[in-house]
Formats: structure tokens, sequence, C-alpha cells
């Protein structure tokens, strides 16, 4: 399959970029500074040089044109401003939606982030965050286009996978490693009847492949 993954350079996207790649997949990643095509390369992706802060819904659509998969995986990141949560956390997964839906790249995996909600309350930074990505979820839940899967991670740790998590509609508050949450988004490509999901992952006692199958099948 050939898989475009938004946020190319993210610590998620790179270690998804490894395990796809890995498994004979073709993988494209979306990367707004060409000093980071490097590292895209190394993870067995190719770089693809596009801001989708300023870039059109035509543009983003014509990189996944023939695409199987499209993953979202971009963020404002730690540090970033208000304004940045929208026109990325937000904007941009909703521009990188419309996109996959316009050009016919049903499979769309959203990462998105435990306590999402459009109707949080609050004005500090992360309030604002945990608004716009509510809003791209509900944005991407209402397209009939797509058959999304979107996946709300907990604390997010550098600690070494350990292949075991709890994926479930509701979880409870929890962290779980990248290396994890990489592993599920890996699983979810392979396992498209994970489709109309909205899913929590936290770390716990399931291995990464039966917790995906298991959550497929209810």
């Amino acid at each position: 399959m050939r898989i475009v993954i938004a946020g190319g350079h993210g610590q998620i996207a790179r270690r998804l970029e490894r395990l796809l790649s890995a498994g004979g997949h073709e993988v494209a990643g979306i990367i707004r500074n060409r000093a980071q095509g490097d590292d895209l390369r190394e993870a067995g992706a190719e770089p693809v040089l596009m801001d989708l802060e300023s870039a059109s819904v035509e543009e983003v659509a014509a990189v996944l044109q023939g695409a199987d998969v499209a993953v979202f995986a971009a963020g404002a990141g730690p540090g970033s401003g208000a304004p940045r949560k929208e026109t990325v956390d937000r904007g941009a997964a909703v521009l990188f939606a419309d996109a996959a839906e316009r050009v016919g790249v049903r499979r769309y995996i959203a990462v998105s982030t435990m306590g999402a909600d459009a109707r949080h309350e609050g004005d500090d930074v992360f309030d604002v965050y945990l608004r716009a990505k509510g809003e791209a979820d509900d944005h991407v839940r209402a397209k009939s286009g797509l058959d999304w899967t979107i996946l709300r991670p907990g604390t997010l740790t550098n600690d070494a996978g350990k292949g075991l998590v709890r994926l479930e509609a509701t979880t409870g508050r929890g962290s779980v490693p990248r290396d994890d949450v990489a592993a599920v988004l890996a699983e979810m490509v392979e396992t498209p009847a994970t489709a109309g999901l909205t899913l929590e992952l936290v770390s716990g006692s399931v291995p990464v492949t039966v917790a995906v199958k298991d959550i497929a099948g209810n």
C-alpha cells in the first residue's frame, strides 16, 4: 500500500514510517522543512515538502492522489501558542481530511489526543488545543466519504515500547510510549475493520496486534 503521513517528521510519524517501510509499504511523509528530508529517508519514507498551514486543498489532494491510506499525525507541538493550535491541530487536520475525501482516499487515520472535545471550556493554550483537536475529530467523523479511525493516546512518553496496550473506546487516564502508539497505528493501517471507531490508548497488558483485532471485532 501507499501511505501518506501528515506531520512526517513528528516523533510518532518517524516511528510509524520505519514500521510501515519495514513491512513493505510505500510511505510518504509531508514536511514543512526541507532539512528534515534526510531523517525521513533514513526512516524509509519519501519526503514531500508542503506547509499544511498555507497549502490549498487542491495541492494536498495532489499529494494524496493514488494513496491507499492517509494518516494525520501533525501537530503544532509543545511551546506553540493558541493561534497554531487553530491553524495546525484544527485547520491542517480539516484540510487533510477534505483533500483525502476529494481524491477518494477512503482509509483515514487521525492521531488525536485523550480529552479532545469541541465543547471543552477554558482559555489556556491547552484548553484551546483540546478544543481544536475535538473540532478536527468532529469534522472527520462527519465525512461519509472516509473510512476513518481516530486514535486518542494518553500522555506520550519516550520510554521503550513494550507492545502491551489498552485500546478501548474509554480507557481512563494513563500514559503510553510513542513506540507503542506507532505500533498501534501500523496495525490499524492493516486493519480496515477499525473504521468508524474513536479509540483511547494507554499502556496495558494486551499485545498490540491482539488489542487492535479485538476492538475491530466489536
